[in-house]
């Protein structure tokens, strides 16, 4: 039984008893008089347990004002090894939260999951310290964007925002429904149904200069329609009709590219000679041209035609930039 698991047993044995002797959770936890002695200390002095020594009845119960109550001690339904795990998780959050905007209403609770660990705040920043994620390329975006978007998602309110497009850079005032964020390849996205143009749209987060949260409840869709519209494309890029990809990868690229999860709906296969032939929905061709420069020499563009040609002209225009 690990620390995590022993304050909860605790707290169960004095609520089932009401008045517990020292004897008595010595013999449940198995522990020696020292041990047992730190945990009530630490669960009085900081997890704010409300466990008092009853002279009288000669054992452990809760005060006065919190019989009959329901007082739990924050988390200790995780153990060690799951409190380790959420460490991790906060470590991974704040690899895609560059800003803090997340973090920083997440941080009381995970100030409580270093305290159940029974660890000081120098030991809980080495642990995190062992786990990093590397990003590149993320593009920032303003703090005040994603916490007003990530309200209206979650309170499923409408919003007035100005998004200023990559392309052309041209700025357009829009209402729109919100309905999910979307974090991909370390920039956050915002999914909405666009109330202008009657349609779904997707909104990089960065290019979203104001954000105004409007009283009028956001307009309801499916989740399967929203997904059915919008990723049925080749990473990012959503909306129109997809178009299929055949792609051949040489012998020896074929081993480790196999065991990547190009999209959701992806068909592929071993040829004979060891090649790996991989099918997959597009339909957008940016992203998926992109990731298959990272393979030049290695992969083959069967089908269609255009794409073919496109990868085609992108090498002959790296050749000619040498």
């Amino acid at each position: 039984m690990d620390r995590t698991e022993r304050f909860y047993k605790i707290e169960q044995l004095i609520r089932s008893h009401g008045c517990i002797s020292f004897a008595a959770l010595l013999e449940a936890l198995e522990v020696s008089p020292a041990t047992l002695k730190r945990d009530l200390a630490y669960l009085r002095e900081r997890l704010d347990a409300p466990i008092e020594y009853d002279a009288g009845e000669n054992g452990y119960r809760f005060g006065q004002q919190w019989r009959g109550g329901k007082h739990e001690l924050p988390g200790v339904w995780f153990n060690e090894a799951e409190l380790h795990a959420l460490l991790t998780m906060q470590q991974m959050l704040a690899g895609l939260d560059e800003q803090g905007v997340v973090g920083r209403h997440l941080q009381p609770m995970f100030d409580k999951i270093t305290g159940m660990l029974g660890v000081d705040a120098a030991e809980a920043e080495e642990l995190r310290r062992r786990v990093r994620l590397v990003g590149t390329a993320r593009r920032r975006m303003a703090s005040e964007a994603f916490e007003t978007v990530g309200s209206a998602v979650v309170k499923r309110r409408r919003l007035h925002i100005r998004y200023r497009k990559k392309r052309g850079g041209e700025a357009s005032e829009r209402e729109v429904s919100p309905q999910r964020l979307v974090n991909h390849r370390n920039t956050w996205y915002l999914d909405a149904w666009c109330h202008a143009s009657e349609g779904y749209r997707r909104f990089a987060l960065d290019g979203i200069e104001t954000a105004v949260a409007l009283e009028a409840q956001a307009r309801s869709v499916p989740l399967a329609e929203l997904e059915a519209e919008l990723d049925q494309g080749y990473g990012i890029f959503a909306g129109g009709t997809p178009r299929e990809a055949e792609l051949v990868f040489s012998a020896e690229t074929a081993a480790w590219v196999s065991r990547e999860a190009w999209h959701a709906a992806q068909q592929s296969e071993f040829l004979p000679d060891g090649r790996w032939r991989l099918r997959l929905p597009y339909v957008d061709d940016t992203e998926l041209l992109m990731d298959l420069l990272r393979h030049a020499g290695q992969v083959e563009v069967v089908a269609p035609a255009a794409l073919r040609e496109a990868f085609a002209q992108r090498l002959r225009q790296a050749v000619a930039a040498l």
